[in-house]
């Protein structure tokens, strides 16, 4: 019965490590533009408590984004629910990643945290090396490889190839794409 849950918390743990990475390198990428470097440097300056407030408040926004998500699959918009809660999750994370390298000095002033973030931090990496050595984690990484490989492979078949001596596009997925998209225009006007 345990080794459901194995499974289940290896992906889960492989889909978090790639939205807190990519989380990090879009948020970095962000920071170089003037408005948000002056922000990081106001966050950076934050007293303890407020620091916490600025690194738990955007989980706690996201919430109600995520329960309406929830709410909007049950009434059977099961895409737009899906895809609210993918980038909620996506955008969430990599918010908090950011506000996590920013206040981490300061919120390690506060005690009660500095232990709770000790004690977390212990847990995590016991829990890490556990599903790492895991057959299951490695089941999983391998699964998402193919995954990546294969959306790889999709989106090179949807590159748009050269176009032949008419002007017209060699590739079929590009024309039933571009067919598709008239359609589509066409019914919203």
């Amino acid at each position: 019965m345990f080794a459901p849950l194995v499974y289940l918390a290896a992906v889960v743990l492989l889909v978090e490590e790639w939205c807190w990475d990519t989380g990090m390198r879009l948020t970095r990428a962000l920071a170089r533009w003037p408005a948000l470097a002056a922000l990081e440097v106001r966050v950076r300056t934050l007293p303890p408590y407020g620091a916490l407030c600025a690194f738990v408040l955007p989980g706690l926004l996201l919430l109600p984004v995520k329960v309406l998500a929830v709410v909007a699959i049950a009434h059977g918009h099961a895409l737009s629910g899906i895809a609210t809660i993918v980038l909620a999750k996506i955008g969430g994370a990599a918010v908090v990643a950011r506000l996590y390298v920013l206040t981490l000095p300061t919120l390690l002033a506060v005690g009660w945290f500095a232990r709770c973030h000790g004690w977390f931090m212990v847990a995590r990496a016991r829990c890490l090396d556990y599903l790492r050595t895991s057959h299951a984690y490695h089941l999983a990484g391998r699964a998402l490889r193919g995954l990546r490989i294969g959306l790889r492979r999709v989106l090179r078949r949807l590159h748009p190839h050269r176009a032949d001596a008419q002007g017209r596009h060699a590739s079929r997925t590009m024309r039933v794409l571009r067919r598709f998209v008239v359609q589509w225009r066409a019914r919203r006007r």
